[in-house]
């Protein structure tokens, strides 16, 4: 179980920064679903999608964040300007800008069914099941978040 879980740390970071936002909050949100999982191992059943069981657990402990964050009334720092140095092309630097700005203006729950359906590649089922809502819900969530999308980055293909 430990090298397969090795082997999505890509895809959880991922998962985590466009949850959070930010590099530090998905480093931190990883660790802690990380530890969340291995603590409870034995939870896991091998016959089912171990992707699926650690999105989750991200899930439910960025929703577990949010919640301490609301109740302390304090944000983590925003991520340091200085990023991007070195990034070779400044359209491309330019346009995921553009894209995490537009999904930083998402719901939480925008977010996270797109993250899992469109970034992660989940089937509906099973993003459905990760987030714990019928699949109507999902279908109707992921189409309004890529309409607002589609909305706040319509242009960026006349910018090119």
């Amino acid at each position: 179980m430990q090298r397969e879980i090795v082997a999505l740390l890509p895809r959880l970071r991922r998962f985590g920064r466009t949850l959070t936002g930010t590099r530090e909050d998905a480093d931190d949100l990883v660790q802690v679903a990380l530890e969340r999982a291995l603590n409870h191992a034995a939870q896991w059943q091998p016959d089912t999608r171990l992707d699926s069981w650690l999105f989750r657990i991200m899930q439910n402990a960025w929703i577990d964040e949010l919640r301490s964050r609301r109740r302390r009334e304090a944000t983590f720092v925003a991520e340091e300007e200085g990023e991007h140095v070195g990034v070779d092309s400044a359209a491309a630097h330019q346009d995921a800008l553009a894209v995490r700005q537009a999904l930083a203006t998402l719901s939480d729950e925008h977010r996270a069914v797109v993250a899992l359906v469109l970034v992660e590649g989940l089937a509906y089922k099973e993003a459905a099941e990760v987030l714990d809502i019928p699949i109507g819900t999902l279908t109707s969530r992921l189409a309004r978040a890529r309409e607002a999308l589609q909305a706040r980055l319509g242009g960026m293909e006349n910018t090119a």
